[in-house]
């Protein structure tokens, strides 16, 4: 069997290509903030490319940097200014945080109009009932690939490795939404290998470089793999793509995979906010 590779980056540039189409017919540019405490490298890093797509879809990017230092309700009141800026339509914190502050509260701190992360209390309140009209990027980049196959997933039976706020948590809780069978593997979960490898479909997103390999799986099994983690100073995902490459019918790479796809998402996030604001 040859597996196929999904290429998250063609799909990417599909969603940027109607992104810019819309917020260029928008009456004014929405303004999309990334709030970034400290100068960890690779956070920095990971902020300039999200500025970068941001400002190529006509979304302009506001980058609001803070010393690692500040105090919890010094951010929050800097928080509580940005949610105020004229034509802004999106705030997100860049996580890690140091860890002398309080994630909770200066994530609570971003208006929930403007959660386009979707990790305030309210917002991921309002997702999990299913009210919330944004929802968690990863997630709805897992989704909008699986949409990208163009196959029936009637009947087929999903099993997402990981109960994570980011990834796990939220897509089991999408697929659901859908009307799909969805079996949530965490490291208590007994049977881990047969429920494995019975899915037809399997998200993961643990950060276990490698787990996945080809004898764990059936075979035509998709993957979607969204976790990742560092080996020999290179990027690795969850699945083992040496190893399952003549066994699953379709994976996503790392990277290029969902990451790309995520970035799409979370600015697509920051058009339905505009686009509700005309």
């Amino acid at each position: 069997m040859q597996t196929q590779i999904i290429n998250g980056r063609k799909i990417r540039d599909e969603i940027l290509t109607e992104i810019k189409k819309e917020v260029a017919s928008l009456p004014f540019r929405p303004i999309f903030c990334d709030v970034l405490v400290g100068e960890d490298p690779a956070s920095v890093q990971y902020v300039e490319m999200k500025a970068k797509v941001a400002e190529s879809v006509g979304i302009l990017f506001h980058k609001a940097v803070f010393p690692k230092d500040i105090k919890n309700e010094d951010l929050i009141e800097e928080i509580k200014k940005i949610n105020k800026l004229p034509n802004i339509c999106g705030v997100i914190v860049q996580l890690p945080l140091p860890e002398n502050l309080d994630k909770r509260k200066i994530l609570d701190a971003i208006d929930t109009r403007l959660d386009v992360d979707c990790l305030g209390s309210v917002s991921s309140e309002k997702f999990y009932k299913g009210e919330q009209t944004l929802g968690f990027p990863t997630a709805l980049a897992c989704v909008k690939i699986l949409d990208s196959l163009n196959m029936s997933f009637k009947n087929k039976k999903f099993v997402v490795l990981g109960e994570g706020e980011l990834v796990g948590k939220p897509i089991s809780a999408l697929l659901r939404f859908d009307g799909a069978i969805v079996e949530t593997i965490n490291r208590e979960k007994e049977n881990k290998t047969e429920i494995i490898k019975q899915a037809d479909v399997i998200i993961s997103g643990i950060g276990q470089g490698k787990y996945i390999t080809g004898e764990m799986i059936k075979p035509g099994t998709i993957l979607i793999d969204a976790g990742t983690s560092e080996s020999n100073s290179s990027i690795v995902g969850d699945v083992d793509f040496e190893s399952v490459k003549d066994v699953a019918g379709f994976v996503s790479p790392v990277p290029g995979g969902v990451g790309p796809v995520t970035v799409a998402m979370l600015l697509n996030n920051v058009l339905q906010v505009a686009k509700s604001k005309c």
